[in-house]
C-alpha cells in the first residue's frame, strides 16, 4: 500500500515538473494554437486528436508555419523526429488542461490570485456570459470565453489567453455528460459560480432531468468545498433545491451565507409588455426608479439580465453603469436576434434548441402583438428516449398557440405529427426543403420565429424571408 502511495506521489511530482517546464516555454510564446491554419508565428502548437483527425500529423507543418513548439503524443509517428522543438507527452489534451490550470494558478492581479467566475446552465449561458462581460468591462479588463468555446478544449484555450492585463476572467462551461462540469471546474478553479437554469437538454447523454441537475450542480459542489460564492436566481425552485441539497445555506442566521441571491420576483423587478413600438426586452426596477432597455428578444432573457446586474454589483459596478452596458449590447450569432428584412420581422434564435428553451420561445412569441405570425421550428436533438414525447408536446403547443403559420423541420417533428394524426401540418425533413417551399409560398408582412437545434441549420431559411 505504502509503495503504491509513494509511486503515485512520485508520478504526481514528475507531472508537476513536466508542466513547469512546458509552462516556462509557454511564457516565451505567450499563446497556444490547435489549428495550423490560425498560426501567426511564435505559438505553442498542441496536436490534439479527435474521432476524425489527428493533430500529430500536422505538428511538423505547424513548426514550418512558425510555431515555436509543438506538443505531440509520445506514441505518435512524429515523436520519432529529433526536432528539439517537439515536446513529447503522454496525452496532449491532458497536458493542455494541466497547462491551463497552472497558468490560471500562477496569474496574480494586484498581489492576489486572479478571480475567475464560472457559469453554466441549460439555456442562456452564452448570452449571460456576454452580458456579464459587458457589465464588468465597465470597470475591469476582462478575459472571457469567446463564442461558445466552453468544453474540455475551449475552457483551457480561454484560460491560456489570460495575460498580465487581465483583471477578471469569465469562463463559460458546457456539458453533455455527467462529470463534464467537474472536469472543467478542476481546470478553471473558479472563485464564483452561476448556473443560469436547468432544463431538458442533452438527455441522451445525461440520461434524465435529474442527470442534468446533478451535472450542473457539480459547479455548486466545487464551490461548496472551497467555501466560495454562488450567484443564484432564488426565483428558480430547481436551483434553490440544488443549493439546499448541498447545504449552501449553511448558517441559519445568514440563510444566504454562501449565496449571492438575485431574481425578478426577489428584487421586485418586472418585465414590461412588448409591442410593435417596443419589441425588445425591457425590465422595470422600481427600487431603482429605472427601466433597463435591451436589444434582446424574449422575456426568457430577463433572468440573464438579472444575473449580469447581480454580478456587476458584486464587483462594484453601479446599477446605472450596468444598465448602460446591457442596453448597448447587441446579440449576434443567431441568438435572440431581431432581424428586419424587406418583408418581415424575424426573431432568430436558431443556434440551439431544447424543450425548455423551445417552450419559452413559443410562449413569448404567442404573447407578441403582431397582426400576422409564423413559427418555423426545427428538431430538438440529443433528447434520447424522451425525444418523441417532447416533440409531441412542443408540436401540440405550437399548433394550439394561435400562431397563424407553423412549419416543422426534421424527422423527429415528423414522427410527432404522425402520432398526433395531423397530416395537414406543414412538415419538412430539412431546412433546405422548407426554404424551397418558402420560395413558392412567400411569407410577407409577418413576425417570424425561427428556432431549432444547430444540426437542423434553420438559418438557411432566412434569405427566403
Amino acid at each position: 500500500m505504502r509503495q503504491r502511495e509513494e509511486k503515485a506521489d512520485s508520478e504526481a511530482q514528475a507531472d508537476s515538473m513536466e508542466i513547469i517546464g512546458i509552462y516556462n516555454k509557454f511564457r516565451q510564446c505567450g499563446a497556444v494554437s490547435t489549428d495550423t491554419r490560425a498560426l501567426k508565428g511564435g505559438e505553442m502548437f498542441f496536436a490534439l486528436k479527435g474521432e476524425n483527425f489527428d493533430g500529430n500529423e500536422y505538428a511538423l507543418k505547424a513548426l514550418e508555419a512558425g510555431a515555436a513548439y509543438a506538443v505531440v503524443n509520445k506514441d505518435s509517428a512524429v515523436a520519432a523526429s529529433e526536432d528539439p522543438r517537439l515536446i513529447k507527452v503522454d496525452d496532449t489534451l491532458k497536458t493542455l488542461q494541466d497547462l491551463a490550470r497552472w497558468h490560471r494558478s500562477m496569474t496574480i492581479v494586484n498581489g492576489k490570485p486572479l478571480t475567475v467566475i464560472a457559469l453554466t446552465g441549460t439555456n442562456g449561458k452564452t448570452t449571460t456570459k456576454e452580458l456579464i462581460r459587458e457589465v464588468l468591462s465597465v470597470k475591469y479588463r476582462v478575459t472571457a470565453t469567446e463564442g461558445n468555446l466552453n468544453n474540455s478544449i475551449g475552457v483551457p484555450l480561454t484560460l491560456l489567453k489570460i495575460n498580465s492585463e487581465t483583471e477578471l476572467a469569465v469562463i463559460e462551461m458546457g456539458a453533455s455528460h455527467p462529470g463534464d462540469i467537474k472536469e472543467l471546474v478542476d481546470i478553471a478553479l473558479p472563485n464564483y459560480g452561476l448556473v443560469t437554469n436547468v432544463g431538458k437538454a442533452h438527455l441522451l447523454g445525461f440520461g434524465s432531468f435529474e442527470g442534468v441537475k446533478n451535472t450542473k450542480g457539480e459547479l455548486y459542489d466545487y464551490l461548496r468545498r472551497t467555501s466560495d460564492k454562488v450567484f443564484i436566481n432564488v426565483d428558480n425552485p430547481h436551483l434553490c433545491q440544488m443549493a439546499s441539497e448541498r447545504n449552501l445555506q449553511s448558517d441559519p442566521e445568514r440563510p444566504y451565507s454562501l449565496l449571492i441571491p438575485y431574481g425578478l420576483d426577489y428584487q421586485g423587478a418586472e418585465v414590461l409588455p412588448s409591442s410593435p413600438e417596443h419589441p425588445f426586452l425591457r425590465i422595470s426596477f422600481p427600487s431603482e426608479g429605472k427601466v433597463v432597455e435591451t436589444n434582446l428578444v424574449g422575456s426568457y432573457n430577463a433572468d440573464n439580465v438579472m444575473a449580469a446586474v447581480a454580478v456587476g454589483q458584486q464587483f462594484g459596478v453601479t446599477f446605472d453603469e450596468a444598465a448602460a452596458a446591457i442596453s448597448a449590447y447587441m446579440p449576434s450569432n443567431n441568438r435572440s436576434q431581431m432581424v428586419r428584412t424587406g418583408r418581415n420581422t424575424l426573431i432568430v434564435d436558431a443556434y440551439n434548441a431544447n424543450p425548455t428553451s423551445m417552450e419559452a420561445a413559443l410562449k413569448n412569441f404567442a404573447s407578441l402583438q403582431a397582426e400576422s405570425k409564423a413559427a418555423l421550428l426545427g428538431d430538438m436533438l440529443e433528447l434520447g428516449e424522451d425525444s418523441l414525447a417532447e416533440h409531441i408536446r412542443i408540436a401540440s403547443m405550437a399548433l394550439e398557440s394561435g400562431i397563424g403559420t407553423v412549419c416543422f423541420v426534421g424527422g423527429e417533428f415528423r414522427q410527432a405529427l404522425e402520432q398526433l394524426h395531423n397530416p395537414s401540418a406543414l412538415s419538412f425533413l430539412t431546412s433546405a426543403e422548407l426554404a424551397e417551399w418558402l420560395s413558392a409560398n412567400p411569407i410577407s408582412e409577418s413576425s417570424v420565429l425561427i428556432k431549432g437545434s444547430r444540426g437542423t441549420r434553420m438559418e438557411k431559411v432566412i434569405e427566403k424571408l
